[in-house]
């Protein structure tokens, strides 16, 4: 049986993926609370990263560093923004309303933790489900959104309403907003409160209740090309008193800062004018290397022995849609990819289901390409997995490290055409080739995927047909 938390997030990661493939009419405008990405067209996919500073609100916990790997997907139905996915239930020009699972950035620092905190229950993060309704006009943009705690974490309920504006002049667009929302007890508790088995004589057990916070923020972009943006974002943030006179809080106001740079791969619709779009279908089989044997290892050949202790495997199969062929003239195409994988943890623990959702650089450049086509690919992107796997819980656990069911994926594959090596041309668009399924939390450096370190790595044998 799937617990609620596992459950919620596998489904829409789920949900998600089948709407990679679905074609969309409506402008490709994605909206968050926050940090937000445009995309030029329908259809269109980014990948981004945006490192952040902020000031922590906990007494002792200083200023804090986060990279927010932007994951973006914008479809007639379903999008994927940053830190969440949903379903688009009505969207025209003059108002949008959505469905969404948004995982909550909030907790308690996972290293360095303040003396403020010391002997205190950890606060995660969560995931929340709402709704969002937007109202476009001239004048600007008025959202109002509503989400509760789905995965049981604060239990609580959070209601925004927010205003933004976009100015454009050139290749530069402003966006200043405004917010405010209503926070239940639950939620601030959960976060800023203090349990009466936490208190200590320097730190009394506090309840800090509901109340209002108000954010101002102001957002840059800066387009360097036709597919190239950068990022640029300042924001306030003010806590209501009820959370600013808890005995581990210290500041009241919260400032924030980020820079970054997002690729817009466009749409596959555009690539494919006049044509049928080309399907990938791949499918594949691996083994999880030995602890130690790390991507860098792999990619370079000095490791490539599967694990012979508690040895555990995946099977998966891809679907791909190509989003630009000839990427600037070079032989280089980019394929969206949305994979199903099943984890067989061999009796170790239950075995789980993972999808990974990710965009693919195929360079097929080789002197020898016209006798045997050979491509070298590089895939990126994010993977949620039901459970975490055997061999993650497993590092972890030895390093006294945390897991998380969501991380950055990562994709390196070499392949052949078999149509080449055999001699059949109806197979030319058919390829043989080895690759590895890496899982990792980019070094403990993003909230996003957990504050982990560590991951997994499967090297795996696959045929993919192009049809």
């Amino acid at each position: 049986m799937f617990q609620r938390s596992h459950f919620s997030n596998f489904a829409c990661a789920t949900l998600l993926a089948a709407g990679l493939a679905a074609v969309p009419t409506a402008h490709a405008q994605i909206y968050s609370s926050g940090l937000s990405v445009s995309l030029a067209e329908p259809n269109s996919a980014g990948l981004g990263f945006a490192p952040r500073v902020e000031r922590s609100p906990y007494a002792g916990g200083g200023t804090r560093f986060d990279l927010m790997p932007l994951y973006i997907y914008d479809g007639k139905h379903l999008f994927m923004d940053v830190n969440r996915v949903g379903v688009k239930l009505l969207d025209d020009p003059t108002q949008r309303l959505d469905v969404l699972l948004e995982r909550r950035l909030e907790g308690f620092p996972i290293t360095k933790v303040p003396a403020s905190l010391t002997g205190m229950a950890m606060r995660d993060s969560s995931l929340d489900m709402g709704v969002s309704y937007s109202i476009r006009q001239p004048w600007g943009q008025l959202k109002a959104e509503v989400l509760s705690d789905v995965n049981s974490t604060h239990q609580g309920t959070e209601a925004r309403l927010g205003y933004s504006k976009d100015w454009r002049s050139g290749a530069w667009t402003w966006r200043p907003s405004v917010s405010v929302a209503w926070r239940s007890a639950q939620l601030n508790n959960y976060y800023y409160g203090v349990r009466a088995s936490e208190a200590t004589t320097t730190r009394a057990a506090y309840e800090a209740g509901a109340g209002f916070e108000a954010r101002v923020g102001l957002q840059t972009t800066y387009e360097l090309s036709q597919h190239w943006s950068l990022l640029s974002g300042v924001s306030a943030t003010l806590l209501s008193s009820n959370v600013s006179n808890s005995p581990i809080v210290q500041h009241r106001v919260l400032p924030s800062v980020y820079v970054g740079a997002v690729y817009d791969f466009g749409s596959h619709e555009r690539e494919w004018v006049g044509a049928s779009t080309p399907t990938h279908f791949k499918l594949l089989y691996g083994k999880a290397t030995e602890d130690g044997c790390h991507m860098l290892k792999i990619i370079t050949a000095q490791c490539m022995s599967t694990a012979k202790v508690n040895p555990t495997s995946i099977s998966a199969v891809q679907i791909g849609r190509p989003f630009i062929q000839n990427f600037q003239g070079l032989p280089i195409d980019i394929v969206g990819y949305v994979g199903l994988a099943h984890h067989n943890d061999n009796g170790l623990q239950a075995n789980g289901l993972q999808v990974d959702l990710f965009m693919k650089a195929y360079y097929a450049g080789f002197p020898w390409q016209d006798r045997v086509k050979t491509r070298l690919g590089l895939g990126m992107g994010v993977s949620l997995a039901q459970r975490v796997p055997y061999v993650e819980v497993s590092s972890q656990a030895a390093n006294g490290e945390q897991t998380s069911r969501l991380l950055h994926h990562l994709d390196p594959t070499i392949d052949v055409s078999l149509g080449d090596l055999i001699g059949s041309r109806p197979l030319k668009d058919t390829y043989v080739g080895f690759g590895v399924s890496h899982r990792s939390g980019i070094f403990k450096s993003s909230r996003l995927l957990g504050n982990v370190t560590g991951g997994s790595n499967y090297i795996y044998s696959y045929i993919e047909t192009i049809y």
